[in-house]
This record gives structure tokens, C-alpha cells and sequence, in this order.
């Protein structure tokens, strides 16, 4: 229905239809015919759905998990690992205080949720298997400590480079740029993808090979743990390798932090 003075171009049946089949604001803003979503659209269309007090617990934004989700997730885990795990959200630092101040905004109760030092036995704090998907995030410290281990000083570039680590060895100071592959192709192929993308705010733009005055080696790690160092001048040129073809390259294993 609409009221005497209402300029609405929807009814409160457009509003209940567009919450329904929305996991976003904008998106039921954008579903009742306001072109712009904009904050103040946004706040037209709460005002309303309090008003008609409709379910929106399924909303998500631009999150992949609704509320209705998290309050499952924290009622049946007993640490916050266990809750992002279960949203299948990668456990880092920001990813915990973003699901947890999600968790005070909803007034979700957390209070049975441990630390791991409460756990008590030793064997029972990492139970959590390997994600493979995180090998990308994990890749640069595997690489600092390898060449650290090896009596390279290693540093972090203060700003955004072409490469990830400059490592000081015998030769002089190395750019190290680092790539992962979590898994094998359909022919069994480890395929590395080892261009970048240009500087530009279209993410769809296609990768380009690096420039081999722009960095000096590939520091390589593979979802079973192989780890490769090659020149970048044997790679110059190419987007994408297959690790196999570099066998004389291959420089260790860690493959037990993998297991």
C-alpha cells in the first residue's frame, strides 16, 4: 500500500518482494526502481522494512555469509577458528575482528568460544587441516625463511613493487618475486601463472609477462610443498609455466607444513 503523501514509486509489496529475494540494501534499493542506491535511498528503503518488519537476517552485502549463518556458526563452535571455518572464511587477524564486531552488531552471545591456550592438550590446538587456498598468503614467509635460513637478509619493499622481497646474497641484492600453484591440472601439470597484471583499475585486464630488468628471480611454491628458484631472465617472456619442465630448479621441499 502507499499513504496519503507518499512519493514512493513502489509499495510495500515491491519492498517485501525486493527483501525477500536480496542479500543486500543496495540491492533492494536497486530492485524497487532506485536507479542510484544511494545512502539516502538505502535509508528509505530500512525506514520502510522496519516499518513493515520484515526478515532480513539473509542479507550478506558484500560478505559471502548472512547472519543467520554466523549465529549458526558461533552457537556450534567452540573457538573462532571453528566459526570462520565454518563460513569458510580465511583465519587472519582482520577476518576474526570483522566476523567478530559482525558478532557485537548482531549482540550475538561468544562468550563459550575459547582461545586455543584454553584448549588443554597440546595436540588438540591445530586440528585445523591445510587450506590450500591460503598457500598464496602463506608463500612470502615460506620464501623469507628459506632464504633466512640460508644467510640472506631479507626485507619487505616499504611500498607496492613489481617484486615481493629483496634478498641480499653472495651476488648482491636479489628482487624476488613470489608465485604459488595449490594444485595440478587436469593432465596432472603443475601450471604457475607468473604474470602480472597492469597498474590499472580494470581487474578484467589481461596479465602481462614481468620485465626481466624488473626483478631477478621466482621464488615458486606448489600445492605439495616443491619449492623452485629460477632466474627471471629463463622465464622472460612467459605468463604461465609448467613447474615440471624446470626440474634442475627445484631447490627443496615443504611439503610437512602441508600435511
Amino acid at each position: 500500500m502507499k499513504i496519503l503523501g507518499d512519493r514512493r514509486s513502489w509499495t510495500d509489496d515491491d519492498l517485501r518482494s525486493a527483501v525477500q529475494n536480496n542479500h543486500s540494501w543496495r540491492g533492494v534499493a536497486r530492485a524497487v526502481g532506485l536507479k542510484s542506491a544511494s545512502a539516502g535511498a538505502i535509508r528509505t528503503v530500512q525506514r520502510h522494512a522496519t516499518r513493515l518488519e520484515l526478515e532480513t537476517s539473509h542479507f550478506t552485502g558484500q560478505r559471502r555469509w548472512s547472519d543467520r549463518q554466523l549465529r549458526e556458526a558461533v552457537a556450534a563452535a567452540s573457538t573462532w577458528a571453528g566459526v570462520l571455518a565454518a563460513l569458510d572464511v580465511i583465519d587472519s587477524g582482520e577476518n576474526r575482528v570483522r566476523v567478530k564486531g559482525h558478532a557485537v552488531r548482531l549482540g550475538v552471545d561468544y562468550a563459550h568460544l575459547k582461545a586455543p591456550c584454553e584448549l588443554g592438550q597440546a595436540d588438540q590446538v591445530f586440528e585445523e587441516p591445510v587450506r590450500l587456498e591460503s598457500l598464496r598468503y602463506a608463500a612470502s614467509a615460506v620464501a623469507m625463511a628459506w632464504f633466512t635460513l640460508r644467510g640472506c637478509a631479507v626485507a619487505l619493499p616499504i611500498e607496492p613493487q613489481k617484486y615481493d622481497l629483496l634478498v641480499t646474497t653472495a651476488k648482491g641484492t636479489q628482487r624476488v618475486q613470489v608465485k604459488t600453484c595449490s594444485a595440478r591440472n587436469s593432465r596432472g601439470y603443475w601450471d604457475v601463472g607468473i604474470g602480472r597484471r597492469p597498474y590499472t583499475l580494470d581487474k578484467t585486464a589481461s596479465k602481462m609477462p614481468y620485465d626481466p630488468d624488473a626483478i631477478d628471480m621466482f621464488f615458486i611454491l606448489l600445492g605439495d610443498g616443491s619449492i623452485y628458484v629460477i632466474p627471471s631472465l629463463v622465464l622472460a617472456g612467459r605468463k604461465s609455466i609448467s613447474a615440471d619442465n624446470y626440474a634442475p630448479y627445484r631447490v627443496g621441499d615443504a611439503s610437512s607444513l602441508l600435511r
